[in-house]
């Protein structure tokens, strides 16, 4: 497609959206144990502890996460894991929502109308499933990984 001029790269997670991800699915394993510390966190998924803070405040403030306060504080997930999508993750971390980010709506060509009509639909398909995809969907989709791969019971995204 980069042919044509419709889009010049692929879709992917920012390392700021994946680091996110696997910390909100680190979280969805700590429910009846409490708050977990960044340190512990960033432990466990191989992530820069500073940075990591500053995704966990970001996510604060958007409602997906709750923090706690003193030796036993930490961070927790504000809902159950099958009521926190990707799309909201996404959105919380002000992430573009468009899998095409070079896409150009030009109109200027009479066949275009066509394909712009396509792109427009995907898109708002698109973003449909990037809200209809949860926590716990990803959860499930790694622990099937895992145990696929003879993995035991250690969770690392």
């Amino acid at each position: 497609m980069g042919k044509d001029g419709f889009y010049t790269k692929e879709m992917k997670l920012t390392t700021k959206s994946h680091y996110s991800v696997k910390a909100l699915l680190d979280l969805a394993l700590q429910p009846d144990y409490g708050p977990a510390s960044v340190k512990a966190i960033a432990e466990r998924q191989n992530i820069p502890g500073p940075y990591l803070e500053k995704l966990l405040i970001t996510l604060r403030r958007a409602g997906i996460v709750n923090a706690y306060r003193g030796v036993r504080g930490g961070y927790q997930l504000a809902q159950a894991p099958d009521q926190i999508s990707l799309g909201q993750i996404l959105a919380a971390l002000e992430e573009s929502l468009e899998p095409f980010p070079q896409y150009r709506d030009d109109q200027s060509l009479a066949e275009d109308w066509v394909t712009l009509s396509v792109w427009r639909q995907l898109h708002q398909k698109f973003v449909k499933a990037l809200y209809s995809i949860t926590l716990a969907d990803l959860y499930y989709d790694a622990r099937s990984w895992q145990a696929a791969q003879g993995e035991g019971i250690n969770f690392i995204v």
